[in-house]
């Protein structure tokens, strides 16, 4: 991006992470935001402002002699101390950008504040860190209620987890294996001087992310873009021909796809969302496989199901997406403590439903991309403390049921429960 484009960049940035600071989603905000800057730059200023934004948050407060400025100005403030410390640019660049900025968002009066406290936080760098040292949040770049519940649950790998959020995701694929072999895909990308590393199963991580439209095969569905952690639902699941599966809360259809991949099955996709549906029946074109997908909520049982029981269920319930929050940066701080339980209650009204559909001896495979136990161990135990017929059993992949994010995936939460005959 050429240095007269960061003052634009700057003050769409602006625009969309003061609307993401008053309670919208930035997903939401990206679709609507104006296209007078590029795409990637866009994107990498409001993700990296608010994977920062405990810290930025707190910079502009220790800085600024005037009290809170106005919210657009100080999106600007935040989005602009991220991009002096991305280390992309040039600092007086980012200086100079800024205050032009201020004239493209109409704030004229703010340039000479803007210009200050831009140019006091490159001069005062390390009082600034010492006055910062004691800021959970600003040290952790996540919510204090966050970090402190991850502290009780994690004693030993707390901190761990939140470098995790603050990092950027990895990029992994699924390979077809109706169409190909990992290690035959895998040579495809050597070829196409893509580095590329097997991790199990049909995920292959990539070494540097790039555009699905330059990924071999994409197109023709070869493969999937899909985090190692969500893969694991289908190994999970103890999938056989000819089952009769449902995936409750299937868009946007990554998990339906790679059970189909895995094997011949009668396959419902549920989900309440249409407009996720149609994502979830264009993934499912591009692969070339079939499913019935139904729009309704899974709790509604007489909107949907035949009354013939079902072989296996996958309930990917709606949670925090605690265990993503490097991908979706304004969801740690949309999310409040409270919404934890609200969570639980839905994950639990959703498992009681579904289990009516569950045969004698099938099974359902609960999975969240949480990392909290409120949502993940304690639904299960209490779900198997009121249906006596519920049995947890052993992940058929031998891993552990709570995978936290690393370099590698992200934060994912699977739970096996067989009804009894």
């Amino acid at each position: 991006m050429s240095v007269a484009a960061l003052a634009p960049a700057l003050a769409d940035a602006a625009r969309v992470v003061s609307r993401v600071a008053a309670g919208r989603s930035l997903t939401e905000e990206l679709d609507n935001a104006e296209r007078s800057t590029t795409r990637a730059a866009l994107l990498d200023l409001t993700h990296g402002t608010l994977r920062r934004f405990g810290r930025v948050q707190a910079m502009v407060r220790e800085l600024s002699h005037r009290g809170t400025p106005d919210a657009l100005v100080e999106a600007l403030l935040w989005c602009s101390l991220y991009a002096l410390e991305s280390g992309r640019y040039a600092s007086y660049t980012v200086v100079d950008q800024a205050v032009r900025a201020c004239g493209l968002l109409e704030k004229w009066n703010a340039k000479g504040y803007v210009n200050a406290l831009l140019r006091a936080s490159l001069r005062e760098r390390s009082s600034l860190e010492a006055r910062m040292a004691g800021d959970a949040e600003a040290r952790y770049q996540h919510p204090a209620w966050w970090i402190d519940t991850l502290r009780r649950a994690y004693p030993d790998g707390w901190q761990s987890v939140l470098a995790a959020g603050n990092s950027h995701p990895p990029m992994c694929l699924r390979v077809n294996r109706r169409r190909a072999s990992v290690e035959s895909y895998c040579a495809r990308l050597a070829e196409a001087g893509i580095g590329a590393r097997v991790l199990g199963g049909a995920a292959v991580l990539i070494e540097r992310p790039l555009a699905v439209d330059q990924v071999p095969g994409f197109h023709a569905g070869d493969v999937s873009v899909q985090d190692a952690g969500a893969q694991r639902a289908a190994a999970c699941l103890d999938l056989h021909e000819g089952q009769r599966v449902l995936d409750a809360c299937a868009a946007p259809g990554g998990k339906s796809a790679h059970l189909l991949e895995t094997a011949d099955l009668d396959l419902t996709a549920l989900d309440a969302d249409a407009a996720r549906l149609t994502r979830l029946e264009h993934n499912l074109e591009r692969l070339s496989l079939r499913a019935t997908v139904r729009q309704a909520d899974c709790t509604r049982l007489a909107d949907w199901w035949s009354g013939e029981p079902l072989d296996r269920i996958l309930a990917d319930v709606p949670c925090s997406a605690s265990g993503i929050a490097r991908r979706r940066p304004d969801l740690k701080w949309l999310r409040r403590a409270q919404d934890l339980a609200s969570f639980a209650t839905r994950q639990g009204a959703i498992l009681d439903a579904l289990w009516q559909a569950l045969r004698a001896n099938g099974k359902l495979l609960y999975a969240t991309c949480s990392v909290f136990p409120q949502e993940n161990d304690a639904v299960i135990d209490a779900f198997i403390a009121r249906q006596a017929g519920a049995r947890r059993l052993s992940l058929p992949d031998g891993g552990e049921a709570q995978w936290l994010p690393n370099a590698e995936h992200d934060g994912f939460f699977y739970a096996l429960i067989e009804k009894a005959a």
